[in-house]
């Protein structure tokens, strides 16, 4: 059991990108799923499904995103919030990340959105992580 799912997705991802892997397949949370449904909106990812399987957990298969020259399309993935030091910030304190070149994860009141989406909802929460 991995204490930290979010760690474990952006150190998944991180890992089969050096690799050169296709896809990544990890434990399916509905945070999880989230996460991975707004790196497709924002196309840091090619897609993902949920697979059922015999496991008592569905299984979330993640299809990562390569340029022609085979660069991966997120180039860095920083866990903001953590399980022993909780990053929490209000829509008014939402800096642009890169230069409105990566984006921002949060956890609001109204679900896992991005900081562009938080700042347009005018909702705060848990910092989670920053990827561009």
């Amino acid at each position: 059991m991995v204490n930290d799912p979010i760690a474990d997705l952006l150190t998944r991802i991180r890992n089969a990108q050096l690799r050169g892997k296709e896809e990544i397949s990890m434990p399916r949370t509905r945070m999880i799923e989230d996460i991975a449904k707004i790196l497709t909106e924002e196309q840091y990812i090619e897609s993902y499904k949920v697979e059922k399987t015999d496991a008592p957990q569905p299984t979330l298969v993640i299809t990562l995103k390569y340029a022609q020259d085979g660069t991966p399309a997120i180039r860095e993935l920083k866990r903001v919030s953590k399980p022993g030091l909780r990053i929490y910030t209000g829509y008014k304190d939402i800096k642009p990340v890169l230069n409105n070149l990566g984006i921002g994860i949060l956890s609001t009141p109204k679900g896992i959105l991005s900081t562009k989406q938080a700042m347009t909802e005018k909702v705060g929460g848990e910092y989670l992580c920053n990827i561009w």
